[in-house]
């Protein structure tokens, strides 16, 4: 699940988020809980939490229904280049 959770994201949702200089990666997958990290422009960004339940949650729910819930393990708060600044 690990290995096509990491694809799905490779595929579909890090194309679009590198426009920003943003990437997505899957840390873990557990019990229906995929834990993942935003790096590049994703990590600190004002816009990180909507890119997160409009583009990945979103995509990994439609592919994967037995995945119930998206966790975001970024420190936001480390991030040195966010595209959008925090407000």
């Amino acid at each position: 699940m690990r290995k096509k959770l990491q694809e799905l994201l490779d595929e579909k949702v890090n194309p679009m988020v590198a426009s920003h200089g943003g990437h997505i990666e899957l840390v873990d997958y557990a019990n229906g809980i995929a834990f993942v990290r935003m790096t590049g422009g994703c990590q600190g960004c004002g816009s990180a939490k909507a890119t997160l339940r409009q583009g990945v949650e979103e995509s990994i729910f439609a592919h994967f229904p037995r995945v119930k819930q998206v966790v975001d393990l970024t420190d936001h708060a480390a991030g040195e280049n966010p595209y959008y600044a925090p407000a």
